[in-house]
C-alpha cells in the first residue's frame, strides 16, 4: 500500500531573487517527497514566502499570512517579512514558524515539524534544474545575496546581510543545466550585479577547462557560450560595466541594462548614499550607445525622497529627456520601516508626491513612445512567450519578463512558446510592439 504524500501550499511574493528562494524551496520539498498542491483547502500546511521592502509589499504579505490562516490554519513564514517577526507574530501569532530570507534549512526544520515527511520511493525524478516558477523556456540566475551599499531609503542589507557571491564555476554549471533543460533566456539577478565577486576577491574557478574570475564580465563570457539570451539586472553603473559593452556589440549579450539611477539631483543622490555624478552618467550613457546602437536601458527612480525640492525635481526630468531611457519604473517615496532617510528633514506631502509621480510618468511615457515608434518598419528577433487563436505574445531584446512591453505578432497562431522567430515591426503603442511574422 502506497504511502499518502503529505501536501503542501505554496504562496510567494515579492522580487525574483525571492523567487528564486521559492523555487530552492519547492525544489527541496518535492525531493523529500512532499506534494506541492494549488489551493489553500487541498494542503495540509502552507508556506508563505514573504516581501517586506516598502509598505505595500509588507501590507500585501500579511494579507496573504492572514488569508492562508484563515483558509487553512497551518502557515510557515519565511523570506524577508521573516525578519521582523514580532510584526508577524503581533497581527498573527498563530503562525507555526517564522524564519528570514534565505534561509532554506529553518524553512524544512519547519515544515518537517509540521508535516513529518513520507518518502515515497516511486516519486517522479526532480529534473536537474530544480523546479521552476518561471515557463520553461527562460529562468531567474541568482549570482549572490546580500548587498554591501548602504542606501539611506533601503533596508535590504538589514534583511539579507552583506554581498555574499555564489563561485562563478557553480553559477556556469547551474546555467549550463538550465539550458540543457530548455531554457532560452539567462535572467542574471542580484542585489547587486555589478559587485559580483568582490567579497571573494575575484577568485578564479574552472568551467568547460577554462579559467574564469568570479567577477560580472567573466561570469558574461562564460554565460555567452551557452548560445541563449543573457539579460543583465539590478547593475550600479561601476567604471567597469564598461567592460560588457564589447560583448553585447558581438552578440554574445543581450544589449540590456538594469541599471536602478534612482534620482539626478546631486544633492538628492549623496542623501540617498548612492552615486552622484549625474553629468558624468549621461556622457557614460553616450559612449555606451556609441558602442551598442541598439543598447537598452532600463531604470528605477524614486520622486518625492525627503527635502526634493521643485527645482530638484526638474532636475530629474531634464535628465530623463536627455538621457532617453528606454524602460522606465518610479515610485513615489514610502518611509519604509527602519531606513536612515525617515530621519531627513523636510518630508514631502503624500499630495506633491502623487503629482510629481504623475509628471514623471508623463514625461517618461513620451519618451518611451518615441523610441518605440523608431523601430517601426524594422526586422527583429523575439522570442515567443505564449500563442493563441488571436496571434502570439513574445519579447524582443529590449524587453524583460514581467516589466517591460511585449510584441504582439498578429499572424502568430501556429508558434510555440521558446521559439525564437523573426518579426516585421508594423506599429507601437505606449508600451508595446505590433508584428507580423518575417517572410
Amino acid at each position: 500500500m502506497s504511502q499518502v504524500s503529505p501536501k503542501v501550499g505554496f504562496v510567494s511574493l515579492g522580487c525574483p531573487k525571492a523567487l528564486v528562494d521559492s523555487e530552492r524551496i519547492l525544489t527541496q520539498l518535492k525531493v523529500e517527497g512532499y506534494e506541492i498542491v494549488p489551493s489553500y483547502g487541498a494542503a495540509d500546511a502552507v508556506v508563505v514566502n514573504t516581501c517586506g521592502f516598502i509598505d505595500a509589499a509588507v501590507q500585501e504579505s500579511l494579507d496573504a499570512i492572514g488569508e492562508a490562516l484563515h483558509e487553512n490554519g497551518k502557515v510557515i513564514v519565511t523570506g524577508c517579512l521573516g525578519k521582523r517577526s514580532e510584526l508577524i507574530r503581533e497581527a498573527y501569532p498563530d503562525v507555526l514558524a517564522i524564519t528570514g530570507p534565505q534561509d532554506y534549512a529553518s524553512v524544512m526544520h519547519a515544515v518537517h515539524s509540521a508535516l513529518p515527511p513520507k518518502r515515497n520511493p516511486l516519486l517522479d525524478i526532480i529534473p536537474d534544474t530544480g523546479i521552476k516558477l518561471t515557463p520553461k523556456h527562460y529562468a531567474y540566475l541568482k549570482i549572490s545575496e546580500g548587498c554591501n551599499h548602504r542606501c539611506s531609503f533601503c533596508i535590504i542589507p538589514s534583511m539579507r546581510g552583506d554581498l555574499v557571491s555564489r563561485p562563478v564555476d557553480e553559477v556556469l554549471l547551474e546555467a549550463e543545466r538550465l539550458v540543457k533543460g530548455g531554457v532560452k533566456e539567462l535572467l542574471v539577478i542580484s542585489q547587486d550585479t555589478s559587485a559580483y565577486g568582490v567579497d571573494v576577491k575575484y577568485a578564479e574557478r574552472q568551467w568547460r577547462d577554462k579559467s574564469y574570475r568570479t567577477r560580472m564580465t567573466e561570469l558574461c563570457e562564460g554565460l555567452s557560450e551557452l548560445g541563449v539570451w543573457t539579460r543583465l539586472h539590478y547593475v550600479y553603473p561601476y567604471p567597469h560595466v564598461d567592460e560588457v559593452m564589447p560583448l553585447m556589440a558581438e552578440g554574445k549579450i543581450l544589449p540590456y541594462l538594469d541599471i536602478p539611477f534612482q534620482h539626478a539631483s546631486p544633492r538628492i543622490l549623496k542623501l540617498m548614499k548612492r552615486p552622484g555624478n549625474i553629468d558624468k552618467t549621461l556622457e557614460r550613457i553616450r559612449n555606451w550607445r556609441k558602442v551598442v546602437p541598439d543598447l537598452t536601458i532600463r531604470s528605477t527612480f524614486i520622486v518625492g525622497f525627503p527635502g526634493e525640492t521643485d527645482a530638484e525635481f526638474e532636475e530629474l526630468l531634464d535628465f530623463l529627456r536627455e538621457a532617453e531611457l528606454d524602460r522606465v519604473g518610479a515610485f513615489a517615496y514610502s518611509p519604509v520601516d527602519g531606513a536612515k532617510a525617515n530621519e531627513l528633514p523636510g518630508a514631502v506631502s503624500e499630495e506633491l508626491k502623487e503629482d510629481r509621480l504623475e509628471q514623471f510618468m508623463a514625461v517618461q511615457a513620451e519618451i518611451s513612445a518615441a523610441k518605440l515608434q523608431r523601430k517601426i518598419g524594422r526586422t527583429m528577433k523575439v522570442l515567443v512567450d505564449e500563442a493563441g487563436a488571436d496571434g502570439a505574445v513574445a519579447r524582443s531584446a529590449a524587453d524583460a519578463p514581467e516589466i517591460d512591453g511585449v510584441v504582439h505578432i498578429a499572424n502568430g497562431q501556429l508558434l510555440k512558446p521558446g521559439q525564437f522567430v523573426d518579426v516585421v515591426i508594423d506599429g507601437a503603442d505606449e508600451h508595446d510592439l505590433h508584428a507580423r511574422l518575417a517572410d
